[in-house]
């Protein structure tokens, strides 16, 4: 069976750790001993959130005046899936010594047109008082929104269309290849259309439903969705809440998700087996591999046709 693994923010750093190397090696590790037994049985590929929210290189303040051009997010995104990359694929080549693992830098095409574009909404960075965000608002046109915490960046996030490398991950997995990619929903670029040039954009892309798209162009069989939680919860922080264990797509866009939580895996999970016919699970990290074998977590399925 092909699975793609999708790594929550959650599952690789526990919710309240810094994302300290030591902290992030061990997280590594946890999640690397999670996923061999499923390598042993089946082709995975491993997609995974970003770094710690994504901001400058070390030594460099957004606010600072004399830093003429911030860094654009495309290639932070990019250092992003290589500093992840490399810890997953040293870790995962010690549980899995006779195997093949590499990471892959991967590009994600968005549409240029995508209405998210006129609409900024996903935080990104550190936050900052008042007074920086005005100074950074005018100094580099950004657009920052206010939340409990202080202000903080807002980018688009586009639909991913398209992962570029998705023939190049087919044919590692044709070798037995376990294949690390994807990372924080891939490098956000468009293409022109006349030339059809790449060009990264100041944007980011959803990492789930990055991971849905790449599973469908795989032709994956399963889609791993894997966080903090043993399943999804109907009534999630109510004293009437309830595990769900067997749903379809229909019913879980029907419950409503939050956007900030659980919807973009969620949404995924339909959109994968709405689009394939195959199956997606939501579920807790240290139990992948009951989840797969339906021991455990949240199943997608498709909706049973009416007879």
């Amino acid at each position: 069976m092909r699975i793609v693994v999708c790594l929550g923010g959650n599952a690789l750093l526990r919710r309240g750790e810094r994302p300290d190397a030591d902290v992030r090696r061990a997280g590594i590790v946890r999640v690397a001993t999670a996923i061999a037994a499923l390598a042993h049985e089946h082709d995975l590929v491993v997609t995974h959130g970003n770094d710690a929210p994504l901001g400058l290189p070390d030594g460099e303040t957004a606010a600072e005046a004399t830093l003429g051009a911030p860094w654009p997010l495309d290639l932070l995104g990019a250092r992003s899936q290589g500093l992840i990359g490399t810890l997953l694929v040293r870790t995962l080549r010690n549980v899995l010594p006779r195997r093949r693992v590499v990471s892959v830098i991967t590009h994600t095409q968005v549409r240029a047109d995508d209405p998210a574009f006129e609409r900024p909404t996903t935080a990104v960075g550190p936050v900052y008082s008042g007074r920086q965000a005005s100074f950074l608002a005018v100094r580099h046109g950004w657009r920052l929104a206010e939340d409990d915490q202080g202000w903080r960046r807002v980018v688009p996030a586009p639909g991913p269309e398209r992962i570029l490398e998705s023939d190049t991950v087919r044919v590692l997995l044709d070798m037995g290849t376990v294949v690390v990619c994807a990372g924080g929903g891939g490098v956000p670029v468009v293409s022109d259309r006349t030339t059809g040039a790449l060009c990264g954009v100041e944007a980011v892309v959803d990492k789930d439903l990055a991971a849905a798209r790449l599973a469908e162009d795989l032709k994956a069989d399963f889609l791993l969705i894997l966080t903090d939680v043993p399943n999804i919860y109907a009534g999630y922080g109510t004293p009437g809440r309830r595990p769900v264990l067997d749903v379809t797509p229909a019913e879980l866009r029907d419950a409503h998700y939050p956007d900030d939580s659980m919807g973009p895996k969620a949404e995924a999970a339909a959109r994968f087996v709405e689009n394939t016919g195959g199956l997606a699970a939501i579920g807790a990290l240290d139990a992948a591999y009951e989840i797969v074998h339906g021991r455990s977590g949240t199943l997608v399925r498709p909706d049973l046709p009416i007879a």
